[in-house]
């Protein structure tokens, strides 16, 4: 390990020093999390400016960024199976209704699929209003090689259907799906723990000290798993810093400004996007800013990790102790979220794509013949997209194959992929909270008191500095 790597990870331990001191300080939740992520991007700018892109001392030093970054989204990811699990499981127990549980379901995953034909209405606007057109463009050995992949993964595209992607939803091996080792593993977990309570309810009234006991063992591991939940968003502002941190150093600012009309159309649709979710919650008598203010933390975490998954965690706490979502209601709209009807990887992404794409081979994607196939494909194409990084990807395969599109040009978009893609996340996650914060309202279950209350509450359990 050289000097200069020494005292660059030298410096990264002396601002998570500063941070863990605002922590002792009991700083608000959403202080340290703002400043991990200032910190994170003067951090990363300033090792650019010392080193220059791609130098070998920036790639050293995000390798040891990514302990820490990468480090945090997995210890995410390792406590959301166990999260859903126990809190469906105990909403079912609490609710005993299955009526209001199907209004719950059916309400969420209609919302979460109208708004990414919304969304995609939003990115072929956008792509009309720029002028985005995949005519032209050159392209590197990097695109070449990620426009190969594509088209290696279209076989896999092209064989989805929706009775396949309606039988993956059944866990025939709920241990494997507990994994995440398939795309709607997280699905499959949601279907496995509604199976587990309305079971449990069944039996209520013919063996209630059975019921009783299995009430409060559920009841032990969901405090349990809440703990973990807390532990683990302690370190959310060290988290940041290092993901935005390794973002900033590692991007090529010469790439960015070379496909800048790109990027500043794809931020254009997000934003537009996003006021149409502040629109929602507005319609349902909520208010929008201090919406915004609650459920500013979790998308920045969502911005700078890249997994709407990862997010479920912290998307379910602030839904539950900032929104005063019903835990229950949190967690279906958290988990629908993170694979079905996602607007910024779903829907803006495949059909600016499509957009773009179509001139190549002289369709003129402007025309209700093409608009109308896009927009249904783009709804179908988004049930059980992986909310992890690549379900981008996917959604596009899907999209642009079953458009008899070509697939490699995608890959011409490769080297602002990771700056796009932050910004399409935290969209997937606003949008998650979103027909959560709604269904709530709509069914009468949202508790305005929370709501109202304008006190940071820390997702993380510290106490906050009066």
């Amino acid at each position: 390990m050289t000097f200069p790597v020494l005292l660059n990870l030298a410096l990264a331990l002396a601002i998570c020093a500063l941070l863990y001191g605002m922590q002792a300080r009991h700083a608000s939740f959403t202080k340290r999390v703002f400043a991990g992520l200032g910190l994170g991007v003067v951090f990363g700018a300033g090792l650019q400016a010392v080193y220059g892109a791609g130098a070998s001392d920036i790639v050293a030093t995000n390798a040891w960024l990514d302990v820490i970054g990468s480090g945090y989204v997995k210890l995410l990811q390792m406590i959301v199976i166990p999260l859903i699990m126990v809190s469906i499981v105990q909403a079912i127990l609490k609710l005993r209704d299955a009526a209001s549980l199907g209004k719950i379901s059916t309400l969420t995953i209609g919302i979460l699929l109208v708004t990414t034909v919304v969304a995609a209405c939003i990115g072929i606007a956008m792509a009309k209003l720029f002028g985005l057109s995949a005519v032209g463009l050159t392209a590197s050995s990097a695109e070449v090689a990620r426009g190969e992949y594509l088209q290696g993964n279209l076989a896999t595209a092209q064989q989805l259907s929706l009775p396949s992607l309606l039988l993956s939803f059944i866990p025939a091996n709920p241990f494997l799906d507990m994994t995440g080792a398939r795309k709607t593993s997280t699905i499959a977990v949601v279907v496995f723990a509604v199976f587990i309570g309305i079971s449990a309810v069944g039996i209520a009234g013919k063996k209630p000290e059975v019921f009783q006991s299995f009430s409060g063992f559920v009841h032990v591991a969901h405090v349990i798993v809440m703990r973990m939940v807390t532990l683990v968003l302690r370190l959310t502002p060290f988290g940041v810093f290092a993901l935005m941190a390794k973002m900033v150093a590692g991007s090529s600012l010469q790439d960015i400004l070379g496909l800048l009309n790109f990027v500043v159309a794809s931020y254009a649709a997000l934003a537009l996007m996003f006021c149409v979710h502040l629109a929602m919650v507005a319609g349902v008598g909520l208010n929008p800013l201090r919406y915004l203010k609650k459920i500013f933390p979790v998308l920045v975490f969502a911005f700078t990790s890249r997994t709407s998954a990862g997010s479920i965690p912290m998307s379910v706490a602030t839904q539950t102790a900032r929104l005063g979502t019903p835990e229950g209601t949190a967690n279906f709209a958290a988990s629908f979220g993170a694979t079905i009807g996602q607007n910024g990887c779903a829907g803006i992404y495949p059909a600016m794509l499509a957009v773009m794409i179509a001139p190549t081979v002289g369709i003129d994607p402007f025309t209700v013949a093409f608009l109308l196939p896009l927009l249904a494909i783009v709804a179908f194409g988004s049930i059980g997209v992986a909310g992890v990084g690549g379900g981008a990807t996917f959604a596009a395969l899907i999209v642009l194959s079953a458009m008899d599109l070509p697939v490699a040009l995608a890959g011409l978009l490769i080297s602002v992929e990771p700056l796009i893609d932050m910004g399409r996340t935290a969209l997937n996650v606003s949008g998650s909270i979103a027909a959560g914060s709604v269904t709530s309202r709509v069914l009468g279950q949202t508790d305005m008191r929370v709501f109202q209350d304008d006190a940071d509450v820390n997702l993380d359990g510290e106490e906050q500095a009066v």
